[in-house]
């Protein structure tokens, strides 16, 4: 029994990534936000039980990737579609309303191709190449919640907004060596840009509220860039 828990958890996972779609082709993102934010503490604890009742298995591995697809990969994908749907566009680009929201279904495939890749990929033990999925639904959830409607009236955020789904695309499938919040010991030698970022953000939470996300996300894709550590040596 106790070998389908974790497997179990990665499913509900999966479900809040359907139904975080369904609410975002809908138009309602701050529930979809929500259910994105519901599966990704499906995802942290199903990995976790996993190793606590040591019942890994190479069908956990693919399921949790195929779950981390939809609620990482798609659902955020089209948060943007329906932003896209509803913004000004320059009178010369009028004619493609209908058809440019489309374009935020290219982050989708390239969360597929990232999530392929670190199953492969052993250098990601201890961190990160290339942008995290949770972290890049988690940066366009919160951004288009927090500053949506503020985007919706001007043109020139249209191209902002294309333009961040074509960088997300690139950061994720990147070579950029990001740190994760995994703490061998817990002295700050050795640990110290794990600290800098955790003591940066919290006043960014009280600061900016639910926006404060997305400013969290690019700080740590900036501090990640400056540092440049292997991820084998975190």
């Amino acid at each position: 029994m106790k070998k389908h828990i974790p497997n179990s958890i990665t499913c509900c996972n999966l479900i809040s990534g359907c139904i975080a779609t369904g609410f975002a082709f809908a138009g309602n993102i701050k529930v979809a936000l929500l259910f994105i934010i519901i599966g990704a503490v499906f995802d942290f604890f199903d990995g976790m039980l996993a190793r606590l009742l040591n019942v890994s298995s190479p069908i956990g591995k693919e399921l949790d990737s195929l779950a981390d697809v939809i609620t990482f990969g798609l659902a955020p994908s089209t948060i943007i579609f329906s932003q896209l749907h509803v913004m000004s566009y320059p009178t010369f680009l009028e004619p493609l309303r209908d058809y440019l929201p489309y374009a935020a279904f290219i982050m989708a495939a390239f969360s597929a191709l990232r999530l392929a890749k670190f199953n492969l990929d052993e250098r990601q033990s201890l961190g990160f190449i290339g942008l995290p999925t949770p972290a890049n639904a988690l940066f366009w959830g919160s951004l288009l919640v927090g500053v949506g409607e503020k985007l919706e009236t001007r043109p020139w955020a249209l191209y902002f907004i294309l333009a961040g789904v074509l960088i997300s695309s690139w950061l994720l499938v990147s070579e950029i060596p990001m740190f994760a919040l995994k703490f061998k010991h817990w002295s700050f030698k050795g640990n110290e840009v794990k600290y800098l970022f955790l003591i940066t953000c919290c006043p960014l939470v009280v600061i900016f509220g639910i926006s404060s996300f997305a400013i969290i996300i690019a700080w740590y894709v900036i501090l990640s860039a400056i540092v440049k550590q292997s991820p084998t040596q975190q």
